[in-house]
């Protein structure tokens, strides 16, 4: 082994603590910069797996009138299409009159292939397999008999649970999406034979295309193909439609025939007798009769011939329950990689490089011999570049391989709210170069600057100690009297802090950037858990929306809500859905409110600005999203095709959908028409699941609604999409805290060894252990709390950039940062001091006073 190399691995022995120091700080930065940043694609890709394993169809068709086999042909025109025809309809039953999604079984379907979770699927027709969450969240057993409500229509009422099952339909255990049935929220889903449904035709056609399952479903590409799909599916079915239509049609006419021609043999039959006999009475009325049963025959014909009219309605894997807000929390985990472990990693880079340097510039006297002895420049470099590439390398390689191995399973295999996900991290090469190429930069960049500065010198200068920083009076000591009555050792600390300024901001920006993450994973948590509280406590008061079906100014809703102990008043306001339009953007989705009553409408919804006579007060995710602000003109379009160009004249806070707000005046002004009530806002006292459930249904039966949505729903939602993130929350608070600490006990490690010989002639001049480590202690105590205050401000602001940049199309995140955030980054920073106080002082205890003064 050469001199030069058996030197390094020598540095390395004596220097175990600081190589394994750098190599700890690299690992935790990469660690968590691939880890994180592997995850949002991570989850995309189990779930994606998960789905296509399942063979869930890209498309579903729904018909008002049905499906054949000629559907499946139709549908499989297009390119690469694979269609299937199943039953399929919302039915009540169980115990407490649920909302089912019902399905009839198909042992032989390729496509939304059921996974048994426990039991067998449905052979006989008495057999019934129901949504794993019916057993989770409901109490349904093995061996069970389910009944359903009459009103199912179902060849029998009762059938034998013998199996539970996940279904690709659905991958959200909070949601099962919505019905115009019951209390109007699907609570699981269920199959059964397809005979039992006792539909005469299919209802639903689903279809897959095999060139899109190499295709991430949360793709752009994806979006695009299936956008291009569905296009080419609608305009095959429109001749479809057409065709279906003349079918059904001529069925109908056919139906009625034998009582047409009963009505003609009739009319014939009465011209003759008039003939004969001529105008009676009698006739007259027989007459007028036949007239009256031809009006009927007709009415029921045109009745008949308008229920065979074709609609379809179409979905894609975005429509799916859960499907999007997936997809929108692996986004809000991908916009958390894009700035936390940015961020993570640059305060391990920056000590990375602080600490090579003052490697490198501790080895001046050995880089000077080495010089002298006629080594070159070259040779010199390498000992210590290859010390840094070593480090580097290691540190990165292993932080890489761990962040993007662990770090996704473990948000996988704690993700319950989805169904069990086929683990699938992608390698995430980009990312570990870019990870490969900072560390090196940390740490043979530094190297590379420090050793071409050292070797620049003489070898006699290098040999010689550098000479120490001159002393200059520091700030404090021109305020005279506050100087004075500090003690000796005060002074002397804080001399040394801004002497060594260097050491000081390092050690600032190490304890800061470490509260500033800690701080941000708490914040990150509070502010997505506190969106639902934010929005239904100071903005929106009321405790359920109900969506009118009749042009009654909701009397009939109002009356079955007067009937209930827990109502207690309701604002009629008319909400239009449409598009929002400014500057060549638009933003969709837009809930316009229009209250009946100003007045009353302020104790439901508070805004920030009143309703005038003109414009629309619209929400902050509008005005960040067009770049529009008061003042500014918008145009708005209905869903009915209703336009209007409107002025802003305010922006009000809101979080969570997209809401605009207008006067009675306002709205007759803009669409020139007259207000009309199609939603109530209503107030109710605290209801249980049961309670909320049984006045939906009531409100749908008799109260003339469409439907109803509860606050708490929303705040449930919200409350999953919360702990969803505890996950990688929790991870990131654990390995920020772990860099707070490496980095502290590094820079410690490096002050004490600049610092040997001061340290040694105090402890010369009869200094006590305890106050030798207070010499040093006291300075870091004051570092850490300067560093903790500059980290609130720091942790706010990352979190505000961080949760801007994880805005969804229907969330804007308040920034909350509750007081056991900052109590708990503020207990470990002290912690961590206390700790490497500890260590510090075991150090100083054994310091070889003699050997540290004889060194230059």
């Amino acid at each position: 082994m050469k001199p030069m190399t058996k030197n390094m691995w020598r540095e390395i022995a004596a220097n175990k603590g600081r190589f394994i120091a750098i190599i700890l700080i690299i690992l935790l930065g990469t660690l968590i910069f691939v880890g994180v940043k592997a995850t949002g694609p991570g989850l995309n890709d189990a779930l994606d797996t998960t789905v296509k394993t399942q063979h869930l169809s890209d498309v579903q068709l729904f018909s008002t009138t049905g499906f054949t086999q000629k559907d499946v042909k139709t549908a499989e025109k297009v390119n690469g299409a694979q269609a299937e025809i199943s039953k399929f309809k919302y039915v009540t039953g169980g115990k407490n009159e649920d909302v089912v999604a019902l399905y009839g079984y198909q042992s032989s379907a390729n496509q939304n292939q059921l996974k048994l979770r426990s039991g067998h699927l449905p052979h006989g027709a008495d057999q019934i397999v129901l949504d794993e969450r019916a057993k989770q969240d409901y109490g349904y057993r093995l061996g069970d008999t389910y009944r359903f409500n009459k009103q199912a229509n179902l060849k029998q009422r009762t059938y034998q649970i013998v199996g539970f099952v996940d279904s690709p339909r659905y991958i959200d255990y909070s949601t099962r999406g919505s019905a115009n049935v019951g209390d109007g929220t699907v609570r699981y889903f269920a199959y059964l034979q397809p005979q039992q449904l006792n539909l005469p035709t299919a209802t639903m056609l689903s279809v897959r295309f095999q060139s899109l399952q190499g295709v991430n479903s949360f793709s752009d590409d994806y979006q695009r193909a299936v956008a291009k799909k569905v296009r080419a599916l609608k305009a095959v079915f429109k001749l479809r439609a057409k065709e279906r239509n003349q079918q059904l049609s001529a069925n109908v006419k056919r139906a009625f025939a034998p009582q047409q021609q009963r009505l003609t043999q009739a009319r014939r039959q009465l011209v003759q007798m008039k003939q004969i006999a001529g105008n009676s009475s009698v006739l007259q009325q027989q007459q007028k009769a036949l007239t009256e049963n031809q009006a009927k025959l007709n009415a029921a014909l045109q009745q008949a011939t308008a229920k065979t009219r074709t609609t379809y309605t179409w979905q894609t894997r975005e429509d799916l329950p859960g499907f999007t807000s997936f997809g929108d929390t692996s986004d809000r985990i991908a916009a958390i990689a894009n700035v936390f472990p940015v961020f993570f990693f640059l305060i391990a880079a920056l000590i990375t490089f602080t600490t090579i340097t003052r490697m490198v510039e501790e080895a001046r006297r050995q880089i000077g011999t080495f010089k002298a002895l006629g080594y070159t420049k070259w040779v010199i470099a390498r000992n210590y570049l290859s010390y840094a590439l070593m480090a580097g390398l290691i540190g990165a390689i292993l932080g890489s391989a761990i962040g993007n191995v662990t770090l996704p399973r473990l948000v996988i295999s704690m993700y319950h709210m989805t169904i069990p996900l086929t683990a699938s991290v992608p390698v995430m090469w980009a990312v570990i170069a870019l990870a490969v190429a900072f560390s090196l930069l940390a740490t043979v960049g530094a190297a590379v600057i420090v050793v071409w500065r050292e070797l620049a010198e003489k070898p006699a200068d290098l040999m010689r100690p550098r000479a120490p920083k001159s002393a200059k009076r520091i700030l404090m000591e021109r305020i005279t009297p506050l100087w004075h009555r500090l003690s000796f050792n005060q002074k002397v600390s804080y001399r040394n802090l801004f002497r060594y300024k260097s050491r000081m901001w390092m050690t600032i920006i190490g304890i800061a950037g470490g509260t500033a993450l800690i701080l941000t994973g708490f914040g990150l948590n509070d502010s997505i858990s506190s969106t639902a509280t934010q929005q239904y406590g100071q903005i929106f008061h009321y405790s359920a929306t109900v969506s009118l079906a009749h042009n009654d100014q909701g009397q009939k809703a109002t009356r079955v809500l007067n009937q209930s102990d827990h109502y207690r008043g309701a604002s009629k306001v008319n909400l239009t859905t449409g598009k929002v339009k400014a500057h060549a953007d638009q933003i969709g989705d837009v809930n316009l409110v229009t209250p009946k009553n100003q007045q009353q409408f302020k104790k439901y919804v508070t805004l920030s600005h009143f309703l005038d006579q003109n414009g629309v007060v619209i929400c902050q995710k509008i005005a960040s999203q067009l770049d529009v602000k008061a003042g500014d003109k918008v145009s708005f379009t209905a869903s009915n095709g209703q336009h209007a160009n409107l002025k802003v004249t305010a922006v009000t806070p809101n979080y969570m959908g997209v809401f605009a707000y207008m006067s009675p005046a306002a709205y007759r002004h803009a669409f020139n028409q007259t207000l009309t009530v199609n939603t109530l806002f209503v107030k109710l006292t605290s209801q249980s699941s049961q309670q909320q459930n049984q006045l939906a249904r009531q409100l749908l039966k008799h109260g003339g609604a469409l439907g109803t949505s509860f606050a708490s729903d929303q705040k449930t939602t919200i409350k999953t999409m919360s702990s969803s993130m505890n996950v990688i929350v929790l991870i990131m608070i654990l390995l920020s805290g772990v860099l707070s600490f490496v980095v502290l006990y590094n820079l410690t490690n490096i002050n004490i060894s600049e610092r040997i010989r001061e340290l040694s002639t105090v402890k010369v001049l009869g200094f006590f252990d305890n106050e030798v480590t207070m010499y040093v202690s006291r300075e870091n105590m004051l570092l850490t709390a300067f560093g903790i205050i500059l980290g609130y401000g720091a942790g706010w602001g990352l979190l505000s950039f961080i949760l801007n940049q994880a805005t969804t199309s229907q969330v804007v995140f308040p920034v909350i940062i509750r007081w056991p955030g900052y109590v708990v980054a503020t207990l470990l920073m002290v912690a961590f001091t206390l700790i490497v106080m500890w260590v510090t002082h075991q150090k100083l205890k054994h310091v070889d006073m003699v050997e540290a003064l004889k060194e230059n």
